[in-house]
C-alpha cells in the first residue's frame, strides 16, 4: 500500500481549508508569447517553476496539461516531471490533466505513468476517457484505489461535439453521461468524507437537473473565467453537488503572468470568489472577473 490517504479524503481536507479553486498550467504558444517567453523548453520551464512558485502553496489542486509539455519530446515530459513534483512539495494536490483511455494492458501501463508511486510523473489523480466502455478503466481504478489516488473521468465536457456521443441514448433509455455518472456513484458507494472517483463536468453547460450529479466524489469544472462561465453560475449548473466542485481556471488567472504576485492575487480572487458562491449559492458581490 502506498501510505497516501485515499484522494477523495485529501481533496476534500485541501478544499475545506485552501478552498476548491484548481489552477490548471496550460503553456500553450500564445501564453508562452504573452508572458515574453519563447516557444521552447526554457521557455516552457520558466512559464511552469512561475506558476508553481506562485500558486501551489495556496489552492487546492493545480492541474498540468500534458499535451503542452510532451509537444518539446523528452525535454518537455522531463519539465513536467519537476512541476509535478515541486508542486506537490508546495503542497498542492496535481491532477494530470492527460485524458488517457485505452483497454487492458494498455489501459494499465498509462495508469502506472501517473498513478503508480515512484513513478517519474506521479501525481494524485489522472483525467481519463471512459468512451471505450466503463469498463476500459478498471485497470486504472484498481491502481487508484491501491495507491491512494484518483480519477476523474470524462462525463458531460463542454465542448459541442461531446453532445453527440455524452448525450446519446442508451437501449436502456439512459444517456451514456448518466451511465458514466452512474459508474462513478457506485465507485464511491459509502466512501467519507468524499469518494476519490471524480467526473470532468463543464461550468458552462447550464442547468444540469437531469442529471443526477451527486455522486459522492469530486466534479472537474473546467471553464470559469475566458470561456465564459462565472462563480455565480455554480449552484445553478451543479445544485445540491456544488460543494463537491473543483472549479478550474487556467487562462484567467495565467494571463496575469509573468508576474508572480499578479499570478498570486488573480488566483487569490478567483479562489474567494468562488468559494462566497459555494458556501451561500449566491452570487457572490461585484469581483473579479475575467477581463479586469
Amino acid at each position: 500500500m502506498s501510505g497516501l490517504e485515499p484522494f477523495g479524503a485529501r481533496l476534500r481536507r485541501a478544499m475545506d481549508e485552501r478552498g476548491p479553486l484548481c489552477v490548471g498550467i496550460d503553456p500553450h504558444a500564445s501564453l508562452l508569447a504573452q508572458w515574453g517567453l519563447n516557444d521552447d523548453v526554457g521557455g516552457l520551464e520558466r512559464f511552469s517553476r512561475t506558476v508553481v512558485e506562485a500558486v501551489a502553496d495556496r489552492v487546492a489542486v493545480l492541474k498540468p496539461q500534458s499535451a503542452f509539455f510532451e509537444r518539446f519530446g523528452s525535454r518537455g515530459v522531463a519539465v513536467l516531471e519537476r512541476t509535478v513534483r515541486e508542486a506537490r512539495e508546495a503542497g498542492a494536490l496535481v491532477v494530470m490533466d492527460a485524458k488517457r483511455g485505452d483497454i487492458g494492458s494498455t489501459m494499465a501501463a498509462y495508469a502506472e505513468s501517473f498513478l503508480a508511486k515512484g513513478a517519474p510523473l506521479f501525481s494524485d489523480a489522472l483525467t481519463v476517457s471512459p468512451y471505450l466502455g466503463y469498463g476500459s478503466l478498471a485497470p486504472a481504478v484498481a491502481l487508484a484505489r491501491e495507491n491512494g489516488t484518483g480519477l476523474f473521468v470524462l462525463a458531460l465536457t463542454s465542448n459541442p461535439e461531446g453532445q453527440e456521443v455524452q448525450h446519446a441514448v442508451r437501449a436502456d433509455g439512459r444517456t451514456v453521461a448518466a451511465t458514466v455518472l452512474g459508474h462513478l456513484a457506485a465507485e464511491n458507494a459509502g466512501q467519507e468524507p468524499l469518494g476519490s472517483f471524480g467526473a470532468v463536468v463543464g461550468a458552462t453547460l447550464g442547468d444540469l437537473a437531469a442529471y443526477d450529479l451527486d455522486v459522492n466524489g469530486p466534479l472537474l469544472a473546467p471553464g470559469i473565467g475566458a470561456q465564459g462561465a462565472t462563480a455565480a453560475d455554480l449552484p445553478a449548473v451543479f445544485g445540491s453537488a456544488v460543494r463537491n466542485v473543483v472549479p478550474n481556471v487556467s487562462r484567467g488567472v495565467l494571463r496575469h503572468g509573468a508576474d508572480v504576485v499578479a499570478l498570486r492575487d488573480a488566483a487569490d480572487r478567483f479562489a474567494e470568489e468562488i468559494r462566497t458562491a459555494v458556501a451561500s449559492g449566491r452570487a457572490p458581490d461585484e469581483g473579479f472577473r475575467e477581463g479586469q
